[in-house]
């Protein structure tokens, strides 16, 4: 059973990936000796040296192509770009993809979506391999809307989500791994050294695995006062990490120090810990937060990013804000006294913080790479 994984290459594809291998690797060690084949796990898609670190330690073998982009605003750096991509970038990751793919042979492919997707996928249907989608947003990408209609099967994250033919079309939530939700209290306090004072709530701050500029500024605008009544843990993102890091030492009190600690990247050894220890998550709104955050049953203030294709950030976080279970702040409104007065708000009422919690949990399905996997081979064994 040889099963080829692409996506666009972010940390948003690549863990949803990882979760659903996983998933799948588990059905092959359970089923019965008479119905087990050797499984192959592989993956195509752009070069992403951060990405390939994790799918390499999950044994999935990796080919690098190239791939484009189309950006909708319209400059002239866009415009010179999109040509190449275009023109250049995307035939010639069709032309890798179509001599890996023919040669691999591969049962089946799943997709995650994203720019990356294209050349593999299209490739993948001129061959006659089936298709698998997942759509993490609200508002389908545009690579999904094309390859939609060569799928076999379409899994969505949102029930909101449209576009996609009704009749293979399934409802499963976005793909989470199942070994985040085995965070402990007491772990997070040793993995961080955490104070754990009971009047001192935690907070966790992610600004994803590439960082997120906004949000870094404001958590230094404002970090002595938070350090004030918060215990903080902050993911900067490895390329921000020495600025934060620089910068924090000199807006920081010594008898602060305790509260704050910093760091570039959070493995997954250290943010199911997190995830389990902590009162609050801030962070952008990838359908892979939100959908991590429902599973632990966190409250949430989400900062959607302004520059993701379609809005799609500020779409997600609308969908989830409607269920009650988290605080949306734009990032135009992202100022340190909106911030503090809002943050300040939610935990004056404790009553609120815990139907945000019940919220959550109720929005969460922590089933879906099972699910997604049960779909792949329950296909192939068919």
């Amino acid at each position: 059973m040889k099963i080829l994984f692409t996506g666009g290459g972010t940390g948003g594809h690549i863990f949803p990936i990882i979760a659903v291998a996983r998933e799948i690797k588990k059905l092959q060690i359970s089923a019965p000796e008479q119905s087990k084949t050797k499984l192959k796990l592989f993956y195509i898609g752009p070069r992403d040296p951060f990405g390939e670190i994790f799918l390499s330690q999950e044994g999935i073998k990796i080919k690098s192509i190239y791939a484009g982009k189309f950006r909708r605003y319209l400059d002239a750096d866009a415009l010179v770009q999109n040509f190449i991509d275009i023109f250049f970038k995307i035939p010639i990751g069709i032309f890798q993809s179509f001599f890996y793919i023919f040669f691999l042979s591969p049962d089946l492919i799943f997709s995650k979506g994203g720019y990356g997707s294209l050349p593999p996928v299209l490739t993948s249907w001129i061959l006659g391999v089936p298709i698998f989608l997942h759509e993490s947003d609200v508002i389908p990408g545009l690579s999904n809307r094309i390859l939609s209609r060569f799928s076999s099967l379409i899994f969505v994250s949102f029930p909101k989500t449209e576009y996609f033919p009704l009749s293979k079309t399934a409802l499963v939530s976005n793909p989470i791994r199942r070994e985040l939700l085995d965070g402990s209290v007491n772990e997070a306090k040793k993995v961080f050294k955490l104070r754990a004072e009971k009047n001192r709530p935690l907070i966790l701050i992610l600004g994803g695995s590439q960082g997120a500029r906004r949000i870094n500024d404001l958590v230094l605008n404002i970090l002595p006062q938070l350090l004030n009544d918060f215990e903080i843990i902050h993911q900067c993102g490895d390329k921000n990490f020495k600025q934060v890091r620089a910068e924090a030492n000199i807006v920081i009190k010594k008898e602060q120090q305790e509260y704050y600690h910093l760091y570039p990247f959070l493995r997954e050894g250290e943010i199911k810990h997190a995830y389990k220890a902590c009162d609050l998550v801030i962070c952008r709104s990838g359908s892979s937060s939100i959908f991590e955050i429902s599973a632990f049953g966190k409250p949430s203030i989400l900062v959607p990013l302004p520059e993701a294709a379609q809005n799609h950030q500020a779409k997600n976080a609308q969908v989830y804000a409607k269920t009650g279970a988290t605080l949306i702040i734009e990032e135009a409104n992202l100022t340190p006294h909106f911030f503090l007065d809002r943050l300040n708000s939610l935990f004056s009422h404790p009553e609120n913080l815990e139907k945000m919690k019940e919220e959550a949990i109720r929005f969460s399905r922590p089933e879906a790479a099972k699910k997604i996997a049960q779909s792949i081979v329950s296909y192939l064994l068919g």
